[in-house]
């Protein structure tokens, strides 16, 4: 659909384009990210530098914006994009921390902008180009397999019933009555 292949690449570009910034530059992503590393400490290996993290959620926010513009694998792209935007935007847009009023004005824009852009990955993560779902087609093979079951007991239960009579008619015309 036409709409898809004009929305995916639109809704990827931001995230195309900060991941190359985040690639560029990881020392200074990386420094807006410490207090939240900090928070996530004891969750985080003790081994985990700040400009590396910045630097794979770079690629990552690279790759998956790339696979979702071409639409390849659109679906775990969005879910991908959908996981990193969530630290980057805890991390990046603080407004409940900002002392000044405009400053804070600014941060919450930043931070709703994100939010709804994670809406939209979410659509995204969940579009099915009009085919029915996992769930769906789950929910179907299950309803047709129990058919499938109920018309095969029913068919056995039918050949079992009968089953006497048809060999009593087979014997009687085989033995001398």
């Amino acid at each position: 659909m036409i709409l898809r292949r004009l929305a995916r690449p639109m809704l990827a570009a931001v995230f195309i384009s900060g991941g190359i910034n985040a690639l560029r530059a990881p020392e200074a992503h990386a420094e807006a990210a410490k207090p939240l590393l900090a928070k996530a400490g004891d969750k985080l290996p003790d081994n985990a530098d700040p400009v590396t993290l910045v630097r794979v959620d770079g690629a990552v926010k690279v790759a998956a914006g790339l696979a979702l513009a071409f639409g390849k694998v659109p679906r775990l792209a969005a879910l991908l994009l959908s996981a990193s935007v969530v630290p980057t935007t805890v991390a990046a847009h603080p407004f409940w921390e900002e002392k000044d009023p405009a400053e804070r004005k600014q941060q919450l824009t930043h931070f709703l902008k994100n939010v709804g852009l994670l809406g939209g990955l979410l659509l995204a993560a969940v579009d099915t180009h009009g085919k029915p779902s996992v769930a769906w087609r789950a929910k179907r093979a299950t309803h047709d397999l129990g058919d499938w079951i109920s018309d095969t007991s029913d068919s056995v239960g039918s050949a079992v019933a009968s089953a006497p009579r048809k060999a009593k008619k087979a014997v009687s015309g085989v033995l001398p009555g």
